[in-house]
């Protein structure tokens, strides 16, 4: 490749061309943390609303109305942060949405009545929507093409390890210092993480050119990233040109329209289907699988250790998908996830009755169903140009959340109905074998994709690649 036609990278094939440095790590790691503060509100909020009953004599419609409408309060947070995220700067929401959630949790733990608290928890939800995607984009956007995948997937495991995390405080500190100050210390944390954002995390370049930012704001992200990698190659980007990613009309194309494209729709539309449907399983599982043990002749301990086992599954296999995906294409991780899932499915369907056989399972179950989550993150954050990519990771989450909406719904008409564990057991698996139809039109259409000329792979870096004259 001759010196002249390799001078017009843009910055963000720049990025996708480096080997992974040191500041990179550290930005999967900040967005892992930040990945925390979502896992902690799944699980905190579980423990915090039977003791709002109980103290304030709060009825059952009353807490009902409170999930609901904090539910609806992230799908909003997480639909409005996205084009936002693309158009004005993925890191500025990411700190306002981390400080919202932060300080709307830890003013809950002050409150003395359902209204308020209410009120508070609707505003901390809107702020929890809308850090996800943006962290998401974040992490893709300064990963090297390679790597995007895997680093992805790792930093959404964080969300597993805050639901770990929150049970054991909440196990912690309930008993010995009351649900408020579970809140407060769940609210504080998240608002000390917003000090590394600031550090550790520049805004995305692809974000710098669409908004035509100087040459010198561009340059000086990149120059704050690989400044400091642990490569022996040059940082002085004479082969970047810092105007380019402004002059392609595709870059400015706004978010919600590259998502809704011809281009994109239909793989839009796939991926809506896969995150619905895989929340709306993993809530069922998490939310009925006690009572329905329970009803099954488990005691409540066991059943609440089946729970726990589908728990540590899932971390363990979030956190080892993201490696996976580094030696293995992602549309057949994801495909042999769903098949995994069904079978474990019907084997803990199977073994209902019998503790230790139900334990193996719900771990298995964890084992794959978290984790086919991790590779939809990862999938969604590759599919969608940087231009349009916090809009793509953020509206496919919100049609995730939507799952949970009809899981509790029809699980409750499933356990209204005295379904055993072993049939709701078995009724999942159609859903599973849905998105096992819906990954496989993914894999047709995402390789379809990759022929397009317009998704060629991005040109090689001077100086990276062996054999460059």
């Amino acid at each position: 490749m001759s010196t002249e036609a390799s001078a017009h990278l843009s910055p963000q094939e720049y990025i996708d061309q480096r080997p992974m440095g040191a500041r990179q790590r550290r930005i999967v790691k900040v967005g892992l943390l930040a990945m925390v503060a979502e896992g902690l509100d799944l699980s905190v909020a579980a423990f915090v609303y039977p003791r709002i009953k109980d103290d304030w004599g709060v009825g059952d419609r009353a807490v009902t109305v409170t999930v609901t409408v904090s539910v609806l309060a992230m799908i909003i947070g997480g639909v409005a942060a996205g084009p936002l995220a693309d158009r004005y700067g993925r890191k500025a929401i990411t700190v306002a949405g981390t400080a919202t959630f932060g300080l709307g949790t830890a003013a809950m733990g002050l409150t003395g009545g359902i209204g308020p608290f209410a009120g508070l928890r609707t505003l901390a939800c809107l702020g929890l929507g809308a850090v996800l995607p943006t962290v998401m984009a974040l992490v893709a956007d300064w990963m090297p093409a390679q790597r995007r995948l895997q680093m992805v997937a790792l930093a959404f495991a964080g969300v597993t390890a805050g639901t770990t995390v929150g049970g054991i405080l909440a196990s912690v500190l309930i008993s010995t210092a009351g649900w408020p100050t579970l809140l407060v210390v769940c609210g504080l944390a998240p608002l000390l993480l917003i000090p590394a954002i600031v550090r550790t995390i520049p805004e995305s370049v692809s974000v710098l050119t669409a908004r035509r930012r100087p040459h010198s704001e561009v340059r000086a992200a990149l120059a704050s990233v690989f400044t400091d990698t642990d490569t022996d190659t040059d940082t002085d980007f004479s082969t970047v040109d810092f105007g380019q990613g402004t002059q392609r009309k595709r870059a400015r194309q706004p978010g919600p329209k590259a998502v809704l494209s011809r281009r994109f729709a239909v793989l839009t539309l796939l991926l809506w289907l896969c995150f619905f449907l895989g929340q709306g399983i993993a809530f069922v599982l998490i939310t009925y699988l006690p009572e329905l043990a329970e009803d099954g002749g488990l005691s409540e301990s066991k059943a609440a250790v089946s729970v726990a086992a589908f728990g540590w599954g899932g971390l363990i296999g979030q956190l080892s998908v993201s490696f996976v995906l580094k030696r293995f294409d992602r549309f057949r991780v994801l495909a042999a996830l769903w098949v995994l899932t069904a079978a474990g499915l019907g084997a803990a369907a199977a073994t209902a009755g019998q503790f230790l056989a139900l334990l193996v399972t719900a771990f298995l179950l964890g084992l794959c169903l978290p984790a086919a989550t991790s590779v939809l993150q990862a999938i969604t954050a590759v599919t969608y140009p940087p231009s349009a990519r916090a809009t793509g990771v953020s509206w496919a989450n919100s049609a995730g959340k939507v799952g949970p909406l009809f899981g509790g719904l029809f699980g409750g008409l499933m356990v209204d109905a005295g379904w055993s564990l072993a049939r709701v057991l078995l009724v999942l698996a159609a859903p599973v074998a849905l998105a096992l139809l819906a990954t496989l039109g993914l894999t047709a259409r995402g390789r379809r994709q990759q022929d397009e000329p317009s998704a060629a792979p991005p040109r090689p870096l001077p100086g990276l690649v062996s054999g460059q004259h």
